[in-house]
């Protein structure tokens, strides 16, 4: 099977790639450094006519509400290439919860791009995930003041990222699921709480203190970000993956 993986040099595109090619189809990364643009359009027609399957895991440059048109224009093109190069099934990435936090602007973004998505053309499959454990460091230096560290107790489900690019490359080829899966780690964690582990078992000196309207985080209500009912839970464990 023949994949075009927008954004395919990526944390996840990379091993996206990898586990395809590894499995026997052909998996093609695309990228900017590739002379491939999803915002200009340019190289985009090449990058997917006669390719069975696109997997969009390219992402905003930025969190805030230029993500809202970088979403809107990117599918625009992508699904319009898509369609006129015969696509069977396109695959994006998105987020645990992502619609019930109206809140942040990059979410808002995110649900746009499942909606455009959606309602286009093409067989689809959209993977939602919950916050990865190599997005954790960021995370913390969001909130990083000197030698503290302020965090919500906003509950979080980390996955690694390794599970999330294997169950994208399963979904890829696959029957197209016209909906979401949702998929997540084994263990809810508050996210204070994940950064006194991180830090910890980093030899990391600075504190942590909890506080409920630091960062973007706590504008998340609830646990929207855990894993709902019928999620496919992954069995790396933050704790182990940290050592």
């Amino acid at each position: 099977m023949k994949c075009a993986v927008i954004g395919g040099t990526g944390l996840i595109g990379s091993q996206v790639v990898e586990n395809l090619n590894a499995a026997g189809h052909q998996a093609v990364p695309h990228s900017p450094s590739s002379g491939v643009d999803i915002i200009t359009g340019q190289g985009l027609d090449a990058a997917v006519t006669g390719t069975d399957v696109v997997i969009n895991l390219a992402n905003s440059p930025t969190f805030d509400a230029a993500s809202i048109a970088f979403f809107q224009t990117s599918m625009d093109n992508l699904v319009a290439a898509s369609e006129k190069g015969g696509v069977g099934h396109f695959v994006v990435l998105s987020i645990v919860g992502v619609d019930e936090v109206p809140d942040l602007d990059y979410y808002r973004a995110k649900v746009l791009q499942e909606n455009i998505l959606s309602a286009g053309p093409i067989p689809y499959s959209i993977v939602r995930a919950t916050q990865f454990m190599e997005f954790m460091d960021r995370t913390l230096a969001m909130t990083t003041d000197g030698d503290t560290i302020r965090l919500p107790r906003t509950p979080i489900q980390p996955i690694a990222a390794a599970e999330v690019a294997r169950i994208v490359a399963e979904v890829a080829v696959g029957s197209p699921l016209n909906g979401i899966l949702n998929i997540a780690g084994p263990d809810v964690y508050p996210l204070d709480e994940i950064g006194r582990l991180t830090l910890s078992a980093k030899g990391d000196q600075r504190s942590v203190i909890t506080d409920d309207s630091a960062g973007m985080f706590a504008a998340v209500p609830g646990d929207v970000l855990t894993a709902p009912e019928n999620a496919r839970i992954t069995p790396v464990r933050y704790t182990d993956w940290l050592s």
